[in-house]
This record gives C-alpha cells, sequence and structure tokens, in this order.
C-alpha cells in the first residue's frame, strides 16, 4: 500500500500539469508547423505531426528523467 501512496503523489501533479496544458495549450497545440490541415466545402482533415512529434520529444525526456532514478 505504501507504493501506491507514492504512486499517486507522483501521478497527481502529472495529471495536474496536463490539465494546464489542455486548459492553456489549446492555442498552440495544433497550429504547430507540421500539422496538416486540408479544408474543402463539406470536409476537414486534420493530422497533427507537429504535435505528435513534439508531444513524444516531451514523453521521451519526461522517460529518460525519471528512468535515471
Amino acid at each position: 500500500m505504501e507504493h501506491f501512496g507514492k504512486l499517486l503523489m507522483i501521478i497527481a501533479p502529472l495529471l495536474f500539469i496536463l490539465g494546464l496544458l489542455f486548459y492553456f495549450g489549446a492555442t498552440f497545440i495544433g497550429k504547430l508547423p507540421g500539422d496538416i490541415v486540408i479544408e474543402r466545402e463539406n470536409f476537414k482533415f486534420y493530422f497533427p505531426l507537429g504535435t505528435s512529434i513534439l508531444i513524444s520529444i516531451i514523453l521521451s525526456l519526461l522517460f529518460y528523467l525519471f528512468s535515471k532514478k
């Protein structure tokens, strides 16, 4: 049970930061260079390539830093 408490203390701030990113980051997420947007009359295609690469780099750095502990 002790490990569960430590896990919650790590996950809770991460979820809070993720919530802040969704709340405030909505203005720039999806509008990065490399994001593909095709708009037609009755059709809109969106592929967030640049955003996906950025999120992948950030998560890779976080996992690297946490694996060092």
